[in-house]
């Protein structure tokens, strides 16, 4: 089941890097950019990080956390946001719970082979939970995330 714009966001998100419980709940009263990506260290997934982390403070300054999922292992976040001082969590999803319940976890092909994996998403969720914006697929901007998500705010 996909979520959709004018949704409430499931509170129960998962566990990040470190085994922690993150809940939206824990960010009430805040704006949050859920953002869901196939791997880390990859060269897009990589783009889409730094882009979200060089700015980091102008989309905290606009009332917004950030919070990335892949279906990486915890370990692998942990590396992947040492190597690029990554300032936000990112969930581990390795029993792909929460890619299925956001419905991003779809069939893919990459050199005409199929295969199951994570459609590049971004979901902008208001201080009530409520999914607001749903950015996907090919719409994403890797390499200028963090302004396209600015712009699409101010709108």
């Amino acid at each position: 089941m996909a979520v959709k714009v004018g949704n409430k966001a499931p509170n129960t998100l998962g566990k990040d890097e470190n085994g922690n419980l993150i809940q939206l709940s824990d960010y009430q009263g805040k704006k949050v950019i859920l953002y869901f990506y196939p791997k880390d260290n990859t060269s897009g997934c990589t783009a889409q990080a730094c882009s979200l982390r060089d700015n980091y403070s102008d989309l905290k300054n606009l009332g917004y956390v950030v919070i990335g999922v892949s279906i990486d292992s915890e370990t692998s976040h942990q590396k992947f946001i040492q190597k690029f001082d990554l300032p936000f969590p990112l969930i581990a999803d390795t029993d792909k719970t929460l890619v299925e319940t956001f419905g991003v976890w779809a069939e893919k092909s990459m050199y005409g082979k199929k295969y199951m994996g994570t459609v590049r998403t971004t979901f902008i969720i208001d201080e009530q939970g409520i999914i607001t914006h749903i950015i996907e697929g090919k719409a994403v901007n890797t390499k200028e995330h963090a302004t396209q998500l600015i712009q699409l705010i101010q709108s």
